[in-house]
């Protein structure tokens, strides 16, 4: 497979590109029958198979049904639609050996980036061992593949804003891992229970933040705490965790003055390694 990501237009788009030695018609009818299409699409579709049609998503065993239109039907070549806020794009290129699958994903979430690459191989895979008439079993686990696309696409890095007060370094990063063990790894070594008012965990902290008291506490969601600089408070380092694609979405921000911009690309640096082995020590 071949996997690109841009921005186009605001949207991100994500390109996957997959030969398959079968014939278009028949590829075609795994992209757009019902039957076909519970074989390998990650979730059930009922399709009104027309340009302005509405598709059903059906998942999790009946309790989660989203929907969407059909916005482009050129048989066999075209089938594109909506799905919640989502474009997916799909078409098949007659090749002599067989047919080039190509689905473009347009969507918002760029942090999800990741976790969609590696969902869609995922899904992929299953539809290559569909078409053979083979049997599939899914990975127990796409740590590795998510992590790759991680750094193929440059999700592990954060940005710098100016602020009211000075500025901020902030990161948005997914984990393929749930919530629970994604907090687990952030408060290990803590000696006692976090509380505000308390010491940080040592595994939210860096060197060069030294750290104050905890301000705000959310089990399994929110910890915030002042760091200082000359024995003074600086500005506050705040973690968030929620749910995202796949796994845990984290979001880290660190803000502090103007007087001590300097800083901002030793922080930069800093909080994205810190990060990066967060993830190696949820694995």
């Amino acid at each position: 497979m071949n996997e690109t990501l841009h921005i186009i237009d605001g949207r991100n788009v994500l390109r996957i590109e997959h030969r398959l030695p079968h014939a278009p018609a028949k590829v075609w009818r795994a992209l757009t029958e019902a039957p076909h299409l519970l074989a390998w699409f990650p979730a059930a579709m009922a399709i009104d198979l027309r340009v302005g049609g509405e598709i059903r998503f059906t998942m999790d065993g009946g309790d989660d049904i989203t929907t969407g239109v059909v916005t482009h039907l050129e048989p066999p070549r075209v089938f594109a639609y909506t799905w919640s806020g989502d474009h997916l794009r799909w078409e098949v290129h007659p090749e002599p050996s067989g047919c080039l699958l190509v689905l473009v994903h347009t969507f918002d979430d760029r942090a999800g980036a990741a976790s969609f690459a590696s969902g869609w191989h995922v899904c992929l895979d299953a539809l290559a061992a569909s078409l053979d008439e083979r049997p599939f079993v899914a990975p127990d686990d796409t740590w590795a593949d998510h992590e790759t696309f991680i750094a193929r696409f440059g999700l592990a890095q954060g940005h710098v804003v100016a602020t009211d007060h000075g500025w901020a370094v902030r990161f948005e990063r997914q984990f393929r891992r749930p919530v629970a063990r994604v907090w687990e790894a952030l408060l290990a070594g803590s000696a006692a229970p976090v509380a505000v008012g308390g010491p940080p965990p040592p595994a939210t902290t860096v060197g060069l933040a030294p750290a104050g008291a905890v301000t705000e506490f959310a089990p399994s969601s929110v910890l915030e705490y002042r760091w200082q600089h000359d024995g003074h408070p600086a500005g506050r380092v705040r973690w968030q965790i929620s749910q995202g694609p796949g796994g845990a979405r984290l979001q880290l921000e660190h803000t502090g003055p103007q007087a001590l911009a300097d800083l901002r690309p030793a922080a930069l640096a800093a909080w994205q390694d810190h990060i990066e082995r967060l993830a190696v020590a949820t694995r």
